[in-house]
């Protein structure tokens, strides 16, 4: 799966995949190429979740804006 294969996929479903991946992964039982194409497509689905909310950010702050000089404060993310 790569970044072209997620751009539809919902944020819920996206991060329920990733999940399962990381379960996967952490059981220890996947060789080698089996782990870096699921490495891949945990990223790629990473970066589809940070995509979502990064809409999703983007349209708190125009609902909450009150027209276009209307001062934002960036969310605050757990790295």
């Amino acid at each position: 799966m790569s970044e072209q294969d997620t751009p539809d996929i919902p944020f819920e479903e996206a991060l329920s995949q990733l999940e399962a991946l990381v379960e996967r992964m952490e059981s220890g039982e996947l060789s080698l190429e089996e782990s870096l194409a699921s490495f891949e497509q945990g990223v790629a689905l990473t970066r589809r979740c940070q995509q979502a909310l990064d809409q999703a950010e983007q349209k708190v702050k125009i609902l909450v804006g009150e027209g276009e000089d209307a001062a934002t404060e960036p969310f605050e993310h757990d790295d």
